[in-house]
């Protein structure tokens, strides 16, 4: 005869077995299908096209207000790319699958 905790193991190992096996079979699954691939293109372009227009409308409001040699909007745009690309590489970074 065989007590309770025999049979209480057993289930145990049964459930992290088939755990297991869920985590293996996702991991060999594709990173995403077709609708993971759109919402990170949008992210993407959103996270440099938002602050690029940002420095556009704050470099033609600061040409206007202080007009000077350099342009504002030029140097503004600059900085806008740059901190977009800044923002699209952390966003990619992050959905990166880790190995």
């Amino acid at each position: 005869m065989s007590d309770g905790r025999d049979n209480g193991r057993e289930d145990l190992q049964s459930a992290v077995g088939a755990r297991e096996r869920r985590k293996l079979r996702a991991r060999s699954r594709s990173e995403g299908g077709l609708w993971f691939g759109l919402g990170m293109m949008g992210l993407i372009g959103w996270s440099v096209a938002l602050p690029t227009l940002a420095g556009i409308a704050l470099g033609v409001w600061m040409d206007h207000r202080w007009p000077g040699r350099l342009s504002w909007t030029l140097t503004l745009l600059a900085a806008g790319i740059a901190l977009g690309c800044a923002n699209a590489w952390y966003w990619i970074q992050k959905e990166r699958p880790r190995d």
